[in-house]
C-alpha cells in the first residue's frame, strides 16, 4: 500500500514538471501560450465527470465577467459570450445525453404549469423559426434560448430540491457582479461620480451599458435585503449582507438607469400588494380603471408629456423626471422610434412576424423619417426593439407576445399562491425576495429587453426556478400532512 502511493506520488511530480517545463518551451521557443488553458479545461472535465451542478455554479459565477467573443476577435461570422456559452452548450448536450441514457427527469418539473407555458412558447418560436425571413438568426436564437432554459431553470429546479442551493445561486452571481461593480465604480470614480455619461460605459466590457448593468441590480437587491433582515440566518451571514445591499444600492443609484429606478418603485408597490394580501379582484378593477382613463385622456397625456423639457442629466430628480421627456431627450425619443417600428413591423407579419432574433436586421426600413433621432442610423444596426413584449411581437407575432405573457402570468400566479401556502419564513423570504425580483425585470421589459443574454438570463430563470421548486416542496409537504395529520 504504501509502495503504490509512493509511485502515485511520484507519477504526480513527474506529471506536473513535465508540462511545466513543457509549457516554458512553448512559451519561449513557439510564443505559445495554448497550453495555459490545459488545466481550466481540465477542471472543466471534471467538474462534468464528478459534479454536474457545480459546471451551472461555474456558469452562474461567470455570468456578470463574461465577455462578447465580438470584442475579443472582432469580425467573426457570429458571437457569443465567453467563457459561458460554450459551457452552457456542452451542459445541453450532456443534459439530451444523460436524458436519452436514463430516459427519466423528474416529472414534477417537466409538467409544471410554468413549464407547459415554457413549452407553448419555445413551440412557437420554432414554428416561427422555420417561417423566418432569417432562418439561420432564428434558429441561433432558439437555440441559445434552450440552453439558458436547460441550465437556469430545467435542472436548477431540479437542483433546487436542495433549498439550500437557491441561497448558494444567489451569492455566487454576487461574487462575480461585485467584482464588476468594483471595476464600474473605480473607473467611475475617474471621471467623477456625479457624470451621468460615464455610466454608459464604466460597465464595459462586461455589460454592453447601464440599463442592463441597472437592471441586474434591481433584481438581485431584495435578495440582499432578504439576507440582511432574515434573523433565519447568521449574524455573520446578515452583516455580509448589509454591506452587500449597500454596495448593490450605491452602484444602483450610479447605474442612473431611469428604467431599474422605475421598475423598483413598481416592484415595492407590489411587495406591499403582497404583504397587505389585497385581493386579486379590486387591483384588477382598478388596473381596467387606470388604464381606461389613459385611453380617454391620451391626447391630453400626451400635450402634458411634451411639455416636458428635463434632460437626463447628473442630477437624480431631473434625471429620473426626464423618463417622460418625449420632445427633446434623444434616448426617449429613440426608444419610440423602436417601438414604432416593432409596431409596422407587427402589422406587416401579424401572425409568423419576420422571425426571433431578426428585429435587429429588420427594422430600418420601419423607420419613419419623423420619428428619427440624431442616435438613429440609417443602417438600422442600433440594436434591438428595447422592449421584451413588443420585440417578440414584431418577430414572433401576436402568439409570440401572448405565449411568453403566459409565462409571466403563470409565474406569478404560482408564485403568489406558493408563498400564501408556505409556513416555514426562510422559504417564504425567499418566494418573495424571487417575486420582487422578477416583477423589476417584468416592468423594465417594457423599456429593454435583455433576455438574450446570460447577464439577466441567470436571475430571470433562476428565480422562476426557484419558484416552481418551493411550490414542488410546499405541494410535498402539504401532502404529507394531509396524509399523517397531527
Amino acid at each position: 500500500m504504501i509502495q503504490n502511493n509512493t509511485i502515485k506520488i511520484t507519477l504526480f511530480y513527474l506529471v506536473s514538471v513535465g508540462f511545466i517545463l513543457l509549457n516554458i518551451w512553448f512559451v519561449v521557443k513557439k510564443d505559445m501560450m495554448v497550453l495555459n488553458i490545459l488545466p481550466v479545461l481540465l477542471g472543466v472535465v471534471l467538474l462534468v465527470i464528478f459534479s454536474f451542478d457545480k459546471l451551472i455554479w461555474f456558469a452562474v459565477f461567470f455570468a456578470p465577467l463574461s465577455v462578447e467573443l465580438s470584442r475579443i476577435m472582432p469580425g467573426f461570422g457570429f458571437d457569443m459570450y465567453l467563457p459561458t456559452e460554450p459551457i452552457l452548450f456542452g451542459i445541453l448536450i450532456l443534459f439530451l445525453l444523460k436524458v436519452i441514457h436514463k430516459r427519466k427527469f423528474d416529472k414534477k418539473i417537466l409538467l409544471h404549469p410554468v413549464s407547459l407555458a415554457i413549452y407553448l412558447n419555445l413551440f412557437w418560436i420554432f414554428i416561427t423559426s422555420l417561417t423566418s425571413s432569417m432562418p439561420l438568426v432564428s434558429f441561433k436564437f432558439l437555440l441559445a434560448r434552450i440552453w439558458f432554459l436547460v441550465a437556469f431553470f430545467f435542472l436548477t429546479a431540479k437542483i433546487f430540491s436542495n433549498w439550500k442551493k437557491m441561497e448558494q445561486y444567489v451569492w455566487l452571481y454576487l461574487a462575480g457582479f461585485l467584482i464588476v461593480i468594483f471595476y464600474a465604480i473605480f473607473r467611475h470614480w475617474g471621471y467623477g461620480l456625479l457624470n451621468k455619461q460615464a455610466a454608459h460605459y464604466v460597465v464595459v466590457p462586461f455589460y454592453n451599458d447601464h440599463t442592463s448593468y441597472g437592471a441586474a441590480l434591481a433584481m438581485y437587491l431584495p435578495f440582499t435585503v432578504f439576507f440582511a433582515l432574515s434573523r433565519q440566518y447568521s449574524q455573520k451571514i446578515r452583516t455580509i449582507a448589509w454591506v452587500v445591499t449597500g454596495i448593490l444600492f450605491i452602484a444602483f443609484v450610479l447605474s442612473y438607469s431611469r428604467a431599474a429606478w422605475l421598475s423598483m418603485m413598481v416592484a415595492l408597490v407590489v411587495w406591499a400588494i403582497i404583504k397587505l394580501k389585497i385581493r386579486f379582484q379590486p387591483i384588477f378593477i382598478a388596473a381596467v380603471v387606470f388604464l381606461a382613463l389613459v385611453f380617454s385622456f391620451q391626447s391630453q397625456i400626451v400635450m402634458y408629456l411634451e411639455r416636458n423639457s428635463d434632460e437626463s442629466s447628473s442630477n437624480l430628480t431631473e434625471h429620473f423626471s426626464s423618463m417622460t421627456n418625449i420632445s427633446t431627450d434623444a434616448s426617449n425619443l429613440e426608444r419610440i422610434n423602436r417601438w414604432g417600428c416593432a409596431i409596422r413591423m407587427f402589422r406587416e407579419r401579424p401572425v409568423f412576424g419576420y422571425g426571433p432574433g431578426t428585429y435587429m436586421f429588420q427594422y430600418a426600413k420601419y423607420q419613419l423619417k419623423k420619428d428619427r433621432t440624431i442616435i438613429s442610423t440609417n443602417a438600422g444596426d442600433g440594436g434591438n426593439a428595447h422592449s421584451e413584449y413588443l420585440g417578440p411581437l414584431s418577430e414572433s407575432g401576436v402568439l409570440g407576445l401572448l405565449t411568453f405573457l403566459l409565462i409571466i402570468g403563470t409565474v406569478m400566479y404560482t408564485a403568489v399562491h406558493t408563498w400564501s401556502r408556505l409556513t416555514d419564513s426562510r422559504l417564504k423570504g425567499i418566494v418573495l425576495a424571487a417575486i420582487i425580483g422578477l416583477v423589476t425585470y417584468y416592468v423594465h421589459g417594457f423599456l429593454n429587453n435583455f433576455l438574450d443574454t446570460d447577464k439577466l438570463s441567470v436571475p430571470f430563470w433562476g428565480f422562476t426556478a426557484m419558484i416552481v421548486a418551493i411550490d414542488l416542496y410546499s405541494r410535498r409537504e402539504n401532502e404529507l400532512a394531509q396524509k399523517n395529520p397531527a
